[in-house]
């Protein structure tokens, strides 16, 4: 499968405008469904009801679980770190990275790409420090898949990085 250039990730205070947002994104973009909130029975319901809509819009469907539990679910994908996702039937495999320690991480645990997070300031983790773009381009250099930038990101930023590849959740909700 294709790595979608553009990523929209899920999470609670997203979950109103989630619909919308897939259908302004570009044909081919990508959903990243976290949704942490919610109990195993409703996480699941939601997931296949906007993963429906993904799919309609020709979007791919990551869950944040493991890569069995995302086959399971009828995925195209897994996203988490690489203890998580290294294991498990072959799908898309999406790790998120903070290090060059968790580069390698990644490569070990056969990713098809790496989030690598976070490069500007984001409400997600307030107060955590970010990679800023010069910290955030000398690890993506190691990288061995494609990298998507995550964090603080938004379309004035991505071509401001010069990234191909980048997820927000925050630059879809207006």
């Amino acid at each position: 499968m294709r790595i979608p250039d553009i990523w929209i990730v899920s999470d609670a205070r997203s979950d109103d405008a989630l619909e919308p947002a897939m259908k302004r994104m570009p044909r081919g973009s990508g959903l990243i469904f976290r949704h942490y909130h919610l109990p195993d029975a409703e996480r699941r319901l939601r997931f296949d009801a906007l993963a429906r809509i993904a799919r309609k819009q020709g979007h791919a469907a990551v869950l944040s679980g493991s890569a069995k539990q995302a086959k399971a679910w009828g995925a195209d994908g897994a996203y988490g770190p690489a203890g998580l996702i290294g294991c498990g039937p072959a799908l898309l495999r999406l790790v998120t990275v903070h290090s060059l320690k968790e580069i390698a991480q990644a490569h070990r645990a056969r990713a098809d790409a790496i989030l690598l997070s976070p490069v500007f300031p984001t409400r997600s983790h307030p107060g955590a420090a970010a990679l800023g773009p010069v910290r955030f381009w000398l690890l993506a250099r190691h990288a061995q898949v494609p990298v998507v930038a995550l964090g603080g990101m938004n379309p004035h930023r991505a071509k401001c990085l010069s990234a191909r590849k980048w997820a927000a959740i925050d630059s879809f909700l207006r």
